[in-house]
């Protein structure tokens, strides 16, 4: 799960390769710090003045990009990004090590954690996962500061994830269990969730898998899906569609949460599969509150690593 040994030292940067590259106190002042730049943005307009990021995009990306983009310039620095596989022309531990001769941080959003946890090793700067099979840390972030924006206190509250045992699901379970919620996970049989990853969010808190939609979501205090089919799983999606079609966010199933749950997806999302479009446009709907909250957190992120 974690990165590999690093060959290089790096001491003044640290990686978000995976979500517990940060502690657990790191994780609350990056919330902390997410809120403050959102509250007051002016105050960090040159944070980050004369720093650059390379963003390397081997998987296609709206939310990701333009935020990560938007982030860095509105902190007083610039981006310069490259799309495509990363390791295409070159070995990755050379395309890490020219990178960190001409910018302060690689953003990267690849298809294997391997590619990560690569560049990471051989980068002296600050690598950061905007995306792979196993983890999801931006989006993340993301989530718990939108769960802390409805919710207030995240102690004792609990998240259902509805659908794929993915990226996203992992994510949140070792960010939402480190801030005191319980988690459940109900997906189809053969989609369950990382089990390694699940035991070592068991560690921080209650984290309940189930292949029951409504055992999960019942009480909940937020209901979050995504796509049945992520991007490098076309092949697979006739299969998934029916496997799927039981585990639907509608609001049959959100009527299992509690009365003021918030709806949650990290977005695109197929509207008639995973999620209804009554629902995406309800008022318990924060699908667009989270894809805002991008923006915010990744500053976060920035000013930490790179300042």
């Amino acid at each position: 799960m974690s990165a590999t040994v690093r060959n290089i030292a790096k001491p003044f940067a640290q990686d978000l390769t995976c979500d517990l590259d940060f502690s657990t106190a790191a994780l609350e002042h990056a919330l902390k710090l997410s809120a403050q730049i959102k509250r007051t943005p002016s105050r960090y307009t040159k944070t980050l003045a004369g720093r650059y990021l390379s963003l390397l995009f081997e998987k296609p990306s709206l939310r990701t990009r333009l935020t990560f983009e938007l982030a860095i310039k509105q902190l007083g620095g610039d981006a310069v990004w490259s799309i495509g596989p990363i390791a295409e022309r070159e070995p990755v531990k050379d395309v890490a090590r020219n990178l960190d001769r001409w910018t302060q941080g690689i953003v990267a959003r690849v298809f294997s954690q391997g590619t990560i946890d690569e560049l990471a090793k051989w980068s002296s700067v600050p690598v950061i996962n905007a995306l792979s099979d196993l983890y999801h840390p931006c989006q993340a972030l993301a989530d718990v500061l939108t769960l802390k924006e409805h919710l207030g206190s995240l102690k004792g509250r609990t998240v259902a994830f509805i659908g794929d045992g993915n990226n996203v699901a992992h994510s949140l379970m070792l960010d939402a269990t480190r801030l005191g919620m319980n988690v459940a996970v109900a997906t189809p049989e053969g989609y369950e969730p990382n089990a390694d990853i699940v035991e070592k969010a068991r560690e921080y808190g209650t984290v309940l898998v189930t292949h029951d939609p409504t055992e999960a979501v019942r009480g909940a205090n937020a209901v979050y899906t995504d796509v049945w089919t992520s991007m490098g799983q076309e092949m697979e999606a006739s299969v998934r569609l029916a496997a799927f079609a039981p585990y639907q966010v509608n609001s049959k199933l959100m009527a299992q949460a509690h009365a003021d749950a918030i709806f949650l997806h990290c977005l695109p999302a197929k509207r008639g599969q995973e999620v209804t479009d009554e629902v995406m446009e309800s008022a318990q709907s924060a699908v667009f509150d989270q894809a805002e909250n991008r923006l915010h957190a990744q500053k976060a992120l920035l000013v930490m690593l790179l300042s």
